[in-house]
């Protein structure tokens, strides 16, 4: 079928349904709502789809599409669950289980019947990976469900007046439910509470003396202080204290002054120290090494089973900015150090990476510069991976990847991924070349032609896809939560394989005669030299739409469909 996706910004949803989708067979095309609805007609009347799927909206459809076509709508809530703010109340009320309904869209919001539905189970962890976890696993399977009952032609969808549907609205959740109690709130309270707006919108809050929206929230088992204080700094997280113990805040954002452009998330230290010039918060660093049973915050952890290491990292929005990439090089040496056959790169759930750190690069003094740093930084830690020859190198990951945080991935010996993820291996819809070694990994697992149209058509893969192509060589199709036991006992297993040594003197041979042939030095110098290029031309696209990305201001295309 032709298929019409219109969504409110190509998000992760969105970018997995036109994988899967096309993956099925179906010709899909995307069309932004953010742009407003004549766009959304235009393509309607241009396109002609059989089949219209709406994943993901901030604003109702066009009446005159809805009337027209059958429009399918994604909404992150069980049958009968109406309202604009699902996954809010989800997370705010401690459900256990929660849904995915695929409805038509009717005059009513949320009103429309029932072509699927699909249940999901709900982890203490934040709205915005619940959603890309989750909630994309089922929407998946509901959107696939609904898409082949449309199709067969023979399926008459459940109305929400049926007596099986209990029908339930949920206002929008606004900021006073959001409100933290430092002093009465216990610690539990305040991390559902940051949990449920760690991406948007975040929780609106003063601190000192000025108002800032908390973004993400993790447990502190050990630095206690008077409620509400900020105690300590962690790697740009800031921690913070409740009645009855302490949270990690990891970014903040400043609220929109009159007049201002609009601001954005970054690291909290940095978002303090610059409204609080002088300010001194305390570094309190963790072990890499955490002992068993701390309950405590770090992005950067490492263990070790027998023969196996596991380097977990875990940055908000899968960005890594100068100071994460370096401190994440440190910890890859250490781990280098340690007796491991085999080393897993990764974290438990989640991006795995989105290269380098595009807001705390817009908020610098000379983005530029910072976009320089930040890109050296990521080259440095993609070469060690790459020049690592005395042990398997794996890159697990759970979550979502994308630009250099893909070519990070490709970097290692084996990629290993979760059916459910999506990558994005190119950089072009930034305005950017592209470096770390992307020109030396890239077609050497998919060949040249492939890595010319990957990164030309700059459209997002399927986990299924990335296998067929080569990007991945192993599939693992587990839920979120039991990706990394299953990582583990397949990493045991490789580091017990009995051709281990010949495998590793094997890619210990192929790296040399890589060299030879021609050094990744030489890689890393022209690619480079096309980023400088762009990165230091205040009149490159690159710049215009870094800050509209960051931002969240309309930019970029609004069509986009596979090739």
């Amino acid at each position: 079928m032709n298929i019409l996706l219109i969504a409110s910004a190509f998000n992760s949803l969105s970018q997995r349904l036109y994988a899967e989708l096309s993956d099925h067979g179906h010709r899909v095309d995307v069309v932004l709502a953010a742009h407003g609805p004549d766009p959304v007609r235009a393509a309607v009347h241009e396109l002609r789809p059989d089949l219209i799927v709406a994943p993901m909206l901030r604003t109702a459809l066009p009446e005159d599409v809805w009337r027209e076509r059958t429009c399918l709508i994604v909404h992150p809530g069980p049958p009968g669950d109406r309202g604009p703010s699902s996954l809010d109340w989800a997370i705010a009320g401690r459900a256990e289980q929660w849904g995915v309904t695929v409805l038509q869209a009717e005059a009513g919001m949320d009103a429309g019947p029932v072509w699927a539905a699909e249940p999901f189970p709900v982890p203490p962890v934040g709205k915005s990976d619940l959603y890309r976890n989750e909630v994309s696993d089922a929407a998946v399977t509901a959107v696939l469900t609904a898409v082949r009952r449309y199709a067969e032609g023979a399926h008459k969808p459940l109305p929400q007046t049926d007596e099986s549907v209990t029908v339930v609205w949920r206002d929008f959740f606004r900021q006073e439910r959001r409100r933290i109690d430092w002093e009465r709130d216990d610690t539990e309270t305040v991390l559902r509470k940051l949990r449920g707006a760690d991406s948007q919108p975040g929780v609106l809050d003063e601190l000192l003396g000025r108002e800032v929206f908390l973004h993400g929230g993790h447990p502190e088992d050990r630095l206690r202080g008077r409620p509400g204080a900020v105690l300590a700094q962690r790697a740009g997280a800031v921690c913070r204290a409740t009645r009855d113990g302490a949270v990690w805040i990891p970014e903040l954002r400043p609220r929109k002054n009159s007049g201002d452009p609009a601001p954005f998330r970054r690291p909290a230290a940095s978002v303090l120290a610059a409204q609080q010039p002088g300010l001194v918060l305390p570094e309190v660093p963790a072990p890499l090494d955490l002992p068993p049973g701390r309950r405590t915050w770090t992005d950067i952890r490492y263990r070790q089973r027998g023969d196996v290491g596991f380097l977990a990292f875990s940055f908000p929005g899968g960005a890594m900015s100068t100071d994460q990439c370096r401190r994440l090089l440190a910890a890859y040496e250490h781990a280098l150090t340690r007796p491991t056959r085999v080393l897993v790169l990764g974290g438990t759930r989640d991006f795995f990476s989105n290269g380098i750190h595009l807001n705390v690069v817009e908020a610098a003094g000379d983005p530029a510069e910072e976009s320089w740093t930040n890109l050296n930084a990521m080259d440095d830690l993609v070469e060690a991976v790459l020049r690592t020859t005395d042990r398997l190198v794996v890159a697990a990951l759970a979550g979502n990847a994308a630009a250099g945080g893909a070519m990070l991935a490709l970097a290692a010996d084996q990629v290993w991924c979760r059916t459910g993820v999506v990558l994005n291996p190119h950089y072009r819809r930034m305005g950017l070349y592209g470096s770390e070694f992307w020109t030396y990994t890239l077609p050497r697992r998919v060949g040249p032609e492939q890595a010319d149209r990957l990164t030309t058509e700059a459209l997002p893969v399927s986990a299924a896809s990335a296998e067929r192509l080569g990007l991945v060589d192993r599939l693992v199709p587990a839920a979120p939560e039991e990706f990394p036991a299953e990582v583990e006992r397949l990493a045991a297993g490789l580091a017990a394989a009995p051709d281990l040594d010949r495998r590793l003197a094997a890619k210990a041979a192929a790296r040399a005669a890589d060299e030879r042939a021609r050094p990744l030095a030489r890689y890393r110098q022209e690619e480079l030299a096309r980023m400088h290029a762009i990165f230091f031309d205040p009149e490159a696209p690159y710049h215009a739409l870094r800050s509209a990305f960051v931002r969240k201001t309309p930019g970029g295309r609004g069509r986009c469909s596979r090739a």
